[in-house]
């Protein structure tokens, strides 16, 4: 696999900018794989992701980094330079379903999603049967106090030293002080295309507003329910004819395209998190 090194800014708007990243990046002989800008004219604000042949350079990530902090500094940056090579330590929790866990585990097994899954959690014993085919470590909560419960994840993720926490349909809400710990660094797949029919049963709110959409959207975790960042969305048109049962079956598929590409999306560096929305370079 060829290493690259992706580098991302967002950074106050302004003249010279792009100029003087390229002119950076020139200089050491980059080869840019793929270049990608965005500016919001309301914001005032501009984001970027390079993505760069590693073996273009004769100095490697840390000197890079070194280097490169001095040019931040003068625009104003936060930025982050990565490589590839290092994969992120991913936790998934799940509850009774198991379409997204399976998905995301056969996607991680056939190396469409580069990344280490280091533990399941969940709070149905059930789970650990596809935790033990794929040989990952799986760890049951039992969640009649929730509390403690949520003290237990908490510090799992801290011994396990996890980079991305993926609710796979994991039916718990999430307590205000993880969600701020963890800001950024997990996400969630609603079935439901937000910001419609929040909540519990949304299949069945369909249903019953008669849509002809249905949809699932795959977002970052805060403490306000079912209303962080959206990283992705996913739609299937359905008619009157379908019932709530045919929308879960049909749902499904939406949930399941939402959530690995929301991960992919994430763990390659591509989504930016300004305010509550996400700029995405996919």
């Amino acid at each position: 696999m060829r290493e690259t090194y992706r580098l991302v800014i967002d950074c106050p708007d302004q003249v010279g900018l792009v100029a003087a990243v390229s002119q950076f990046l020139a200089a050491r002989n980059a080869s840019i794989l793929e270049a990608s800008h965005h500016t919001d004219m309301q914001l005032k604000r501009f984001f970027m992701r390079h993505e760069i042949d590693a073996s273009s350079l004769a100095e490697g990530l840390d000197s890079l980094k070194a280097s490169f902090s001095e040019l931040a500094s003068k625009f104003a940056m936060t930025w982050s330079l990565t490589s590839s090579v290092n994969k992120p330590k991913m936790a998934l929790l799940a509850s009774k379903e198991s379409h997204c866990l399976n998905d995301v585990l056969h996607r991680w097994h056939t190396g469409e999603l580069n990344c280490e899954i280091s533990c399941i959690i969940a709070n149905h014993q059930n789970m650990q049967k596809y935790a033990d085919w794929y040989k990952i470590p799986f760890h049951f909560i039992d969640f009649s106090n929730k509390a403690a419960a949520f003290k237990q994840i908490e510090k799992l993720l801290e011994e396990y030293n996890i980079d991305l926490t993926v609710l796979a349909r994991f039916m718990q809400i999430v307590p205000d002080e993880l969600c701020q710990k963890l800001a950024g660094k997990i996400i969630n797949i609603h079935h439901s295309f937000l910001p419609s029919f929040v909540g519990a049963k949304p299949y069945q709110q369909a249903y019953d507003r008669g849509v002809k959409l249905i949809g699932a959207t795959c977002h970052y975790v805060t403490s306000t329910l079912d209303e962080g960042p959206i990283i992705e969305q996913e739609v299937m048109r359905i008619s009157h004819s379908d019932s709530s049962e045919d929308m879960v079956r049909k749902g499904k598929r939406c949930e399941i395209n939402a959530l690995a590409n929301g991960i992919r999306y994430h763990i390659e560096d591509r989504v930016i998190i300004c305010q509550n929305k996400t700029i995405v370079f996919n």
